[in-house]
Order: C-alpha cells, then structure tokens, then sequence
C-alpha cells in the first residue's frame, strides 16, 4: 500500500504560475501570437472563456521558459514534480498520457525490439507500436468470470514471457487498469530488473497513488523506470494535462529529445501552469484531499450494494494474483446481472437523470468521484441507479458476458498498419488480418488491433457493442460496417 513520502523541496512554491503573474503584472505589449491578442482579438472566445483565462494564454519567452528545452521557470516546475511523485526527474507533457506512454515506449524500443505488455492496454501504446516498429508480446490478463473484465497481470506469467523473450527491452504494466485492478508492481519490477529489462508504468489513472493513503502502490515507490500519469484524470489539472516521471538510470535529456519528435512547439502555457498548481494542491492537500474520496466512493459503494442488482465490486475480490490489488477510488459498478449492458445504464444515466459518468461498456460503468463532490450529487446518483433497476431491470439472457477475447497476433502492428489493404463487410472478415483499429472509447483499449486474426467471437462482440450503443472508434469507416484487411 501506498504511504505519504517526505518531500525535500520548497513544496509551496509554484515557479512558472508565479513566473506568468509576474508577466501579466509587467504588462507587457505583445507583439508576438497568440494573435488573439489577450482576447480582444476574439470577443465570443473571451466571453466563453473569460479574460483572465485570454490574458494568460501566452506564448514561449526568455521570462516564460521554454518546454522543448528548459532552464529556468518550467525546469524549477519539473523538479518540483519529481520531488513530489518521488522521481528522479519529470516532464511536462501537454498532448495528454498519450504523449506520456507514447514517449516511454519510443524512448526504450526501436524498431525490431521486443516489449512485453498486457494485451488489455490504451490504445496509445499500441499506437506507439505502429509508429516506433517495436514487437509486442502479449501477457493475456486473468479475466474475472463473474464480471467479464480482464484483470492485471502476474508475476508468473511476466516472468515466462521475459525468459522466453530475453531480448526484449522493457515490461509495460496498468497500475490500475481503467476498472481499478491492480498487478503486484513490486514484483513484476524486481523480476524485470534481474533479467535486465525496464519498467514502464501506464499510471493514466493512478495519480492519487502518490499522495493518498491506503491505496496501491505507485510506479515510483515500487522502483519503476518511467511512469505516465494523467494529472488532469484525478489530480486537479487541466484536460490534456499529464507529466512522464523518470527513475534513476532514465537520461532525461534523451527522453526531452524523443518528445520532442511528437510533441507541440507550441506549448500551452495554461496547461503548464495548471500542472504547476496541481501539482502544490497535492503536495499539500493530497493526503487529506484522497482520504475524502475514498469516503465518498465508499459510501456509494455500500450503498449501491445495499439496494441490490448492482454490484459495486472493491479490494474483496483481491486474491493475490491477476486481481493482486484494488483502487478503492473507482467506483466500478457490474450491471449485467440485472440485465442491463454498461452503456445502457450510462446512456440512461446521461439522458433520463442528467448524470455523465465516466464510461459504460458491455457489463460495467465506472463513475468518477473525487473529495471535490457533494453529497448531494453523490445521492442523486445512488438514486437514479436504483430506479433505473426498478424501471428498466430485466433478466441478462442473451447479455454478451465478457470484455476481453485473447488475440492472435499474426503481424507486428506497424507492418500491418502500413500493409497493403482492401476494405471488406465487416461481416465477411473472419479469418482476415486486421490492418486497422477498432475500440470501445472510452476506455479505448482496442478489441482488434493492426496485425491481429479477425475471428467469429470479435465480430459478435462488436456487432452486440454497435447494437448496445457503444462509441465505437479507430477505423475508417465511421459506421464500422466495414473493416481494412492486409491484402
């Protein structure tokens, strides 16, 4: 479990949010873009936004700093970050935990190299496969049968996977999964570090692990080379807001470079700045901020629990294996039983109660709640929940019953991508090399990937997805009634 660490720095401080009052303050003219010009350049976008939000929308300088390489205002920011997540070193990232993951992966593996990944990953880091060249090897997750969802992965089989792969380069584990599931990091760490390979942390939903207590280990606490976490996700930032944290033996200058491969030159100053004061609210407020949040996800918990047909699932199905640890932050909720499809529940939620959750998917919804809720809005949940069961509960025959169909990889992602195609019905695909993308979003972890055997069982689970009213995305064809195959 995770505990409070000591930070040695000046944790009040905030350098580029003081840096960027001290500009405004100066006033001075600006005769460089943005071309709104302080927001009265575009009155509508000012109004909508407001001015303060305008007036600091600026642009790279001496006094501001400079993300693609800097020494002064951001580089303070960055080490102030990695004093508070206990890194050796971060980065601000601006083009989201895309970015982040994306970063990692290319900084590791080049072309030809192997890396060893549960299947059960974002689609960025498949995306960072087809654009690097890099070979996965999958560890296929547990799956819990009851709730149909795939689960972490074990110490056992990640050391399999490294023996028979021991030119692979790094090991890449969810710490969680988008469910709140867990892997026993320090283990798979100590593993991977004995056969030589890095370990590269997908924490897009862990940021509280850092600063909260009681909860799962954090990638840093448990000797991880790198971590992408998604500050905006829980951490109080700004969207499109994440930082890279660096271990020890990670050089941060090369990992600068790879960034910058991908990454704007055009930083956004208030995404910066959001990542500044994120991450002194944490420092500071964290400890006290999560343990709200943990009370309040409990309360709901026991109380969906309570009213029945649901099942709020937590750390009692924890087992010591592929379900090794539970974030008992997310509010994962299992509705099949009563006969409802997770989107369903999250589509009436949205339409019928004026309630946005997280996501739905086939059997599961997950709601985001933080210490910044009320109690109020956490009962107007808990109420819509039980009347959805007493108005549109049925029996779950002929619910599809799980979320996760193991691949066969035939191809590495980026031969396939950039492969010959032909677009086919996606009905008359089964036995076809898959060229392209096709996912739920959210989560967005792909049901087929480019370089994977199309079968009968994932055609079913994307028609029953398509019937159900999942955001399908990824693939040409905005109506997914047709698919690109290798030709």
């Amino acid at each position: 479990m995770c505990g409070v660490r000591e930070m040695k720095l000046d944790q009040s401080r905030a350098p580029l949010y003081e840096a960027m009052r001290e500009h405004r303050l100066n006033r001075v003219v600006p005769f460089d873009v943005p071309g709104h010009k302080g927001g009265r350049g575009n009155r509508t976008l000012t109004e909508f936004l407001g001015e303060n939000c305008l007036k600091n929308d600026v642009n790279s300088m001496k006094p501001l700093d400079n993300l693609c390489h800097p020494v002064s205002v951001i580089k303070q920011a960055q080490e102030l970050a990695a004093d508070a997540f206990g890194a050796e070193n971060s980065v601000f990232i601006v083009n989201g935990a895309t970015g982040a993951v994306q970063a990692m992966i290319m900084s590791l593996c080049k072309a030809g190299d192997k890396i060893i990944l549960p299947r059960n990953v974002h689609r960025s880091a498949i995306n960072a496969l087809v654009v690097c060249g890099a070979i996965p090897v999958y560890v296929n997750p547990g799956v819990n049968g009851r709730l149909g969802i795939p689960l972490g992965m074990t110490p056992e089989e990640v050391e399999r996977a490294v023996v028979a792969n021991p030119e692979a380069k790094a090991v890449l584990v969810n710490n969680p999964t988008y469910y709140g599931i867990c892997s026993d990091l320090k283990k798979i760490v100590e593993i991977a570090h004995r056969h030589g390979l890095k370990v590269l942390c997908d924490e897009v939903h862990g940021t509280h692990f850092y600063f909260g207590e009681g909860l799962p280990i954090s990638g840093m606490a448990a000797g991880a080379d790198m971590s992408a976490v998604s500050v905006h996700k829980t951490g109080g930032s700004l969207t499109q807001s994440a930082l890279l944290l660096l271990g020890k033996g990670i050089n941060p200058d090369y990992v600068r470079q790879i960034i910058n491969l991908t990454q704007t030159t055009s930083a956004s100053y208030l995404l910066m700045a959001s990542l500044d004061l994120a991450r002194q609210n944490l420092a500071i407020n964290g400890r006290e901020f999560y343990a709200k949040t943990l009370e309040n996800v409990n309360y709901a918990r026991g109380e969906i629990n309570a009213a029945g047909g649901y099942y709020a699932f937590g750390s009692e199905l924890c087992d010591g294996g592929a379900f090794y640890g539970f974030d008992g932050t997310k509010l994962s909720v299992h509705t099949r039983a009563m006969g409802l499809a997770g989107i369903e529940v999250y589509d009436l939620l949205r339409d019928e109660y004026g309630i946005q959750i997280e996501f739905g998917d086939i059997g599961n919804i997950l709601a985001i709640i933080t210490g910044g809720d009320r109690t109020l809005e956490i009962e107007r949940l808990i109420s819509a929940l039980s009347e959805i069961k007493r108005l549109y509960g049925r029996s779950p025959v002929g619910l599809y019953d799980h979320e996760y169909i193991n691949p066969t990889v035939d191809m590495p992602p980026q031969a396939a991508f950039y492969a010959e195609r032909e677009t086919l019905p996606i009905e008359s695909t089964a036995g076809r090399i898959c060229s392209e993308f096709v996912m739920c979003y959210p989560p967005g972890i792909p049901i087929l990937a480019p370089g994977e055997r199309i079968t009968a069982d994932i055609l079913d689970y994307i028609s029953f997805a398509k019937e159900k009213g999942c955001s399908l995305t990824g693939c040409r064809d905005m109506r997914v009634e047709f698919l690109d195959v290798v030709k």
